[in-house]
């Protein structure tokens, strides 16, 4: 008796395991899909703390995901949710020593040498420390610095179009972007809907 007990627990565990990481798949892929596909250096999620096991569903991505050059990082538990950072470590570091990034977020008190990790403290920090959110934060998801710097300059005012980021530089160019992200959007979805996984449909063993 005990131990049909044990193994019914264990079996309503698995099922309860499996029925989140689906769902927390299906948020990587509708949210995070240019990062995980790599055109898009990095992406945000907000988990809710009583939906997932927040920090289980980030260790096995980091440790499966690795192949590929991904990771997350949980930037922040702001009440009853945690803000998670899914980015590509290499562009990333590639977007952050960019010397007119660099500069905007030194002026913002980002150190003037550092690797990843290290910005990402700062960002951490910043986002920790509450009032406005800190608008740098676009140098990191990749937008194009154009935008950033109109955003911060404007106080998210008088931009030109509103799509994934708020566009003060090339409609045109920005317009092509966003469609190349909702591309990455339906192909990593149809793929889960299909009934792959999220590291089946990355091609991730």
């Amino acid at each position: 008796m005990c131990n049909d007990f044990i193994c019914n627990e264990v079996k309503l565990n698995d099922v309860k395991f499996n029925d989140e990481k689906c769902r927390f798949g299906k948020l990587l892929a509708f949210h995070t899909a240019p990062t995980l596909l790599g055109i898009k250096c990095a992406s945000l999620i907000s988990l809710a703390e009583d939906e997932y096991e927040i920090e289980r569903q980030a260790d096995i991505f980091n440790s499966r995901a690795a192949v590929k050059g991904l990771r997350s990082r949980i930037l922040c538990s702001c009440g009853s949710r945690r803000l998670m950072l899914i980015y590509n470590e290499k562009q990333l570091a590639k977007r952050l020593g960019d010397e007119r990034a660099k500069a905007l977020l030194v002026s913002c008190g980002y150190p003037e040498e550092g690797g990843v990790d290290e910005y990402l403290d700062t960002l951490a920090e910043r986002i920790r420390q509450g009032g406005d959110f800190p608008h740098e934060i676009g140098v990191f998801l990749g937008y194009p610095m154009e935008d950033v710097e109109g955003f911060i300059e404007n106080r998210g005012g008088n931009f030109k179009l509103c799509g994934c980021w708020k566009v003060y530089g090339c409609e045109e160019s920005a317009r092509r972007i966003f469609a190349n992200y909702e591309k990455c959007r339906r192909f990593l979805c149809g793929k889960l809907d299909e009934g792959a996984d999220i590291y089946q449909a990355l091609k991730i063993s």
